[in-house]
């Protein structure tokens, strides 16, 4: 496979996580959705830090920013700190069990919500619950079923 197609790849799994950020759920599942986006790019940069990191990172989340209607730069400062601090674990991270890199995704999902809420506090007043730490949970919950199927498709599209 040739380096075109696996960069393909890649990024047909950020437009599928866009797909699965925007898909209208009930209210009451609403505060469940993981955070697609900042799992993929936790993905791979764990999986790839040569190739996607903070750069990359931030260019997603200015796509994220336009594509839900948020602040400019919002999803693109909290992907791209997200971004740095798994790329300065990347070599931890990569050798836990996967129950264990579900821990860290909590955390750095936490850490992604935290500076998103932050920003709109600061450009606005937002009223926030308990709820709002909900989607780190759920990413958390989800990222073994993330891991196996990122993990086929790089493996079938050979990216290094």
């Amino acid at each position: 496979m040739t380096r075109s197609e696996g960069s393909l790849a890649i990024i047909f799994t950020f437009m599928l996580a866009y797909i699965l950020t925007v898909m209208v759920l009930p209210d009451l599942l609403e505060y469940l959705r993981p955070e697609w986006v900042a799992l993929i790019i936790i993905y791979w940069v764990i999986a790839i830090p040569h190739r996607v990191g903070v750069i990359v990172a931030w260019v997603v989340g200015i796509f994220q920013d336009v594509l839900v209607g948020a602040v400019l730069g919002q999803h693109a400062l909290a992907l791209s700190a997200v971004a740095y601090i798994t790329y300065m674990l990347h070599m931890r991270i990569r050798v836990f069990p996967v129950w264990q890199q579900s821990l860290s995704v909590l955390l750095l999902v936490g850490v992604y919500l935290m500076i998103v809420l932050m920003v709109q506090r600061t450009v606005a007043t937002s009223h926030w619950t308990l709820w709002y730490w909900l989607p780190a949970l759920s990413s958390a919950v989800v990222w073994p079923w993330i891991v196996l199927p990122l993990r086929w498709l790089r493996k079938q599209y050979a990216i290094n």
